[in-house]
């Protein structure tokens, strides 16, 4: 008998560590989603940031084009 309650104990124990993860798992987890939002979102502004220094880039290159002389050809 002294078995069975010492297996009991050991059950109740464990139920009471699963049954405090079990309430505080769900804060957590909204914890996490809410950094990952966050960090989406920044990362959605660096994109964008990022897409208009690429497209400035690309216009100061076309420009730089156009100003350059063309060509010098050799003399025969």
């Amino acid at each position: 008998m002294e078995v069975f309650g010492g297996f009991m104990m050991m059950l109740s124990i464990i139920g009471f560590f699963l049954t405090v993860i079990w309430f505080i798992l769900p804060f957590v987890i909204f914890n996490i989603k809410g950094r990952v939002d966050r960090t989406l979102a920044v990362i959605e502004e660096m994109d964008k940031r990022l897409a208009a220094i690429e497209a400035s880039l690309k216009a100061r290159e076309a420009s730089a084009r156009e100003e350059a002389p063309g060509p010098v050809e050799p003399a025969l």
